[in-house]
């Protein structure tokens, strides 16, 4: 429903603390998943305080990319909109994007030839250090301008990751960038070729499959990261802002290019952490605290140990965050949530389809339900299993920041 004629106004802050791919399945015989195995007492005691349960970040069923993922948690209906990687890699990197332009997220990758053919065998090259990635980006960059008459800008993101924007003479239609990714998403194969659905997305794919060959010539002879894969290609989407759909300043603070880049997509500004660790993350937000009402922080890497298979990574990285918690209650959130944007299970090594393990803490829950933050114990709570985009409903509610409806 339409939020905007029960918003209120108030001083209430809300935190949304999002652990990339929280969610996990049984790794060991006893059946205990990652969130069961790791050592969290400070979570533990904090959900049987809060009200806990599941969302379905898109769809039964449907593995979500982090894009609709992370729409959901910001109270948009993620079926609604169409985003690909590319854009918010592009955004993240604060790279201008316009109705000219086409977004792309590439994956340096390393690939075998065989007789004249590549194939893929890792589809993030080691995950390069970004250094290397930088220079490899240069390399390309001092040797590709454009292709045929289209632009082309390329911008190092972190690890393998880079950012592509080709800019057409023209404005393009919508449905230009309907075209598939290069990226298999699988090993032992070859890249796939780019193909547009439509007579405006056939063009687009033509100046890509160019590009890819260019840039396979430039670093065919690089150790590891020897090919781009490309994925996400993506047009600049009209969304409503996230401040005007829900009356509140809002800001961002993460890491990873692409999640500044959702944030930066619905409107919110961006508060840059001097480093890397979750701490560095926590004392931006305390620097910031007294300026915003509604704070996001994103945290990635249970995601990557996760997509890794890396049990005892994605482990180390929830007891980190454990460690970490009472910075974040010191600060007296009127609410606070914590979830991720899908489930990332390592036995998967990828996203998947699961309910993901919900925790949201305010003066108005019931609470005492919920004994352990684990996904046995957040589907006893008084949530329930709810879609994603309902958070923010639930979230305004709790902050007394919806008028009641109807007489």
């Amino acid at each position: 429903m339409d939020l905007k004629p029960l918003l209120e106004k108030s001083d209430t802050k809300i935190l949304l603390v999002v652990l990339d791919g929280l969610g996990g399945l049984p790794v060991r015989e006893d059946g205990k998943t990652e969130l069961e195995l790791a050592n969290t007492p400070n979570l533990d005691q904090l959900a049987f305080v809060s009200a806990c349960g599941m969302h379905i970040p898109v769809d039964i069923g449907i593995t979500p990319g982090s894009g609709p993922g992370h729409l959901g948690l910001f109270g948009y209906e993620p079926t609604r909109y169409q985003i690909g990687r590319g854009i918010l890699e592009a955004l993240g990197l604060d790279m201008e994007v316009t109705e000219r332009d086409i977004a792309i997220r590439g994956n340096f990758a390393t690939v075998e030839y065989k007789d004249g053919v590549p194939i893929v065998v890792d589809r993030r090259a080691g995950r390069i250090p970004t250094e290397e990635n930088r220079r490899i980006v240069q390399k390309i960059t001092e040797e590709i301008k454009e292709i045929d008459d289209v632009e082309v800008f390329i911008k190092s993101g972190r690890e393998h990751r880079v950012a592509i924007v080709l800019r057409f003479p023209e404005s393009l239609p919508q449905g230009s960038d309907a075209v598939n990714d290069t990226d298999p998403q699988a090993l032992g194969v070859p890249p796939l070729k780019e193909e547009g659905k439509n007579p405006n997305a056939q063009r687009v794919a033509q100046v890509i499959n160019k590009l890819s060959r260019k840039i396979a010539d430039i670093i065919k002879e690089e150790p590891k990261a020897n090919y781009l894969l490309m994925r996400g290609v993506a047009q600049k989407p009209q969304i409503e802002p996230f401040g005007e759909k829900f009356g509140l300043k809002a800001v961002a603070i993460a890491v990873y290019p692409m999640y500044k880049g959702l944030a930066k997509l619905v409107g919110m500004e961006e508060a840059n952490p001097k480093g890397e660790t979750i701490e560095s993350q926590i004392e931006t937000l305390k620097e910031v605290w007294d300026k915003y009402d509604f704070f996001f922080v994103h945290i990635k890497k249970t995601d990557s140990f996760g997509e890794d298979g890396n049990v005892e990574g994605k482990i180390k990285v929830l007891e980190e965050f454990d460690k970490q918690l009472p910075k974040l209650m010191g600060l007296k959130p009127d609410v606070f949530i914590i979830t991720g944007d899908h489930s990332t299970p390592c036995v998967v090594k990828g996203h998947s389809w699961h309910p993901v393990p919900l925790l949201i803490h305010s003066p108005y829950v019931l609470g005492r339900i919920s004994k352990a933050f684990t996904e046995r114990e957040c589907l006893r709570g008084e949530i329930g299993i709810i879609p994603a985009y309902k958070i923010m409903q639930l979230a305004l509610a709790h902050a007394g920041r919806l008028k009641k409806y109807g007489a």
